[in-house]
């Protein structure tokens, strides 16, 4: 696998879209990593309690993860376009309401109100353009580009799970809480509705010549749902492991160093996601999935062992070599399974399922954290580690996950589909 020969995709995908895409949407999708930290500093700030920081934060990035494949179901039906532009909107007067709500004296439950509100309208911009990567790659007959660009969508998405947060804490250091959450605002308003806007958007518009049956299917075809159940290992992974590095960190006397030591995981993952497409094009779907979660939960094993924070760091880098491989194979057979007409709907379900182990590895790991430390916790890891292989070896058993092998890029192909 050679840093070389992923480039010439990387070249011909962003030449589907022009310019503007891929920075509008990486931009696009910000707002949504800002805002659960934002909330969680801003209210533990007003209130002096981290339980009501922590509730808020939760509120907010539960809705999210429950709302978003509704969300997904409605773009399927009418167009990502309306959808965008009405969650753009929408989520930036529901950020501005929640500082505004976030002053001593008011209920706490008018706070998470307004927290939640903002979590279910947050876009996930991530996975809707995955949706419009794909309907480019399939228009430009150059299926290999589809997995190019859910591998770029995996970068693209945990390097900005490690900017929004290092924005949070700048913004909050020079200004003050409230100004991370008007930024992420400004932001969802701008670059939402740029994404909107952009005419990519017009390619997700209900296909109505697809059959009819399709359309009436089940929304959990056979096999998506062992599917999400390893994509709920990833997330538990990730909440596990950041509540870990925050007890061993606090323990070492040095707990500011717990979001760098988090972004290590980020950073490990996003060189490992940016060379997926130089993986042999031989290498089913199946079999990248069953190797890279194996991988994930060898790799997580050293954590038991680690007491220090130099160790900790190497682990971090190498352990997230093997996440961005996982949850990019796992995009790329979702999109698979599920039925065209409701790709939107499967992709925002499978990247809302992300959200969810993250908080149930968060709270498994500190409840086990607050009885025997950060090695109980780093086990939550493991376990969801477990999960994670445990469901990609039963992905090799069903006839119902597909078995794909990725086409090569032919580079004297027909020139690409541009939409400017």
């Amino acid at each position: 696998m050679s840093h070389s020969s992923a480039v010439p995709g990387y070249r011909q995908l962003f030449a589907l879209t022009g310019p503007w895409f891929a920075p509008v949407a990486f931009v696009a999708r910000l707002p949504l990593a800002m805002a659960q930290l934002g909330s969680l500093l801003l209210v533990s700030g007003v209130t002096g309690s981290y339980g009501a920081g922590g509730l808020t934060a939760g509120a907010l990035a539960v809705a999210n993860a429950v709302v978003a494949p509704l969300a997904g179901a409605l773009a399927d039906r009418v167009g990502q376009r309306p959808v965008l532009l009405v969650q753009s909107i929408g989520a930036a007067l529901a950020l501005l309401a929640l500082v505004l709500t976030a002053t001593p004296g008011r209920p706490l439950v008018l706070v998470l109100g307004c927290a939640a509100i903002a979590g279910a309208l947050l876009p996930q911009a991530g996975t809707l353009a995955r949706v419009r990567w794909r309907l480019l790659a399939s228009r430009a007959e150059r299926p290999r580009l589809t997995e190019t660009a859910f591998a770029y969508e995996g970068a693209a998405d945990e390097a900005s799970f490690v900017l929004g947060p290092a924005l949070v804490g700048l913004l909050a250091a020079l200004v003050a809480p409230a100004g991370a959450l008007l930024v992420a605002a400004a932001l969802v308003v701008v670059f939402g509705l740029a994404f909107a806007l952009h005419p990519s958007a017009t390619l997700t518009r209900p296909d109505r010549s697809l059959p009819t049956t399709t359309g009436g299917g089940p929304l959990l075809p056979p096999g998506l749902a062992v599917l999400l159940l390893a994509m709920l290992g990833v997330g538990m992974v990730f909440g596990s492991v950041q509540t870990g590095n925050s007890v061993l960190a606090t323990a070492a006397g040095e707990p500011g160093l717990t979001g760098g030591l988090h972004a290590l995981l980020g950073v490990g993952s996003v060189l490992a996601g940016l060379l997926v497409p130089a993986l042999p094009a031989r290498w089913t779907l199946r079999r990248r999935l069953l190797v890279s979660a194996a991988a994930l939960l060898v790799l997580s094993l050293p954590l038991l062992a680690v007491s220090t924070l130099l160790p900790l760091s190497v682990v971090l880098l190498v352990l997230g070599l093997s996440i961005a491989p996982t949850m990019i194979t796992l995009f790329s057979l979702v999109a698979e399974v599920a039925p065209p007409q409701r790709i939107t709907t499967a992709l925002t379900l499978l990247a809302g399922t992300t959200g969810v182990g993250y908080a149930l590895g968060s709270g498994l790991a500190g409840r086990l954290a607050d009885w025997g430390g950060h090695t109980p916790a780093y086990a939550v890891t493991v376990a969801a580690g477990a999960l994670a292989a445990g469901m990609a070896l039963a992905a090799q058993r069903s006839a119902s996950v597909p078995q794909r092998v990725a086409d090569r890029v032919d580079a004297g192909a027909s020139g690409p589909t541009t939409t400017r």
